[in-house]
């Protein structure tokens, strides 16, 4: 699967067709100045390549922020808006 890469002012003109492709897993690169500047892609594709946030991975990260007490941290944050 080449990345077919195209200017932005082009892709404007043809956005239909470049969703067509896209939806049949061929995806586009805009560009700007002959910079990347956008991607077309299928919600597939995009799936893929970003990854899902797991609240597991999260877990033990906060380690070492409470004391042995976490309600007695809570209560004091709370009490310094009094």
């Amino acid at each position: 699967m080449a990345l077919r890469t195209i200017g932005l002012e082009q892709g404007r003109s043809t956005l239909p067709q470049l969703a067509s492709r896209a939806h049949a897993g061929e995806p586009s690169l805009l560009t700007r100045h002959g910079k990347p500047y956008a991607a077309i892609v299928s919600p597939e594709m995009l799936n893929k390549a970003r990854p899902r946030a797991r609240f597991l991975v999260l877990r033990g990260s906060g380690k070492g922020l409470w004391s042995e007490s976490p309600a007695t941290d809570v209560a004091a944050l709370r009490n310094e808006w009094d």
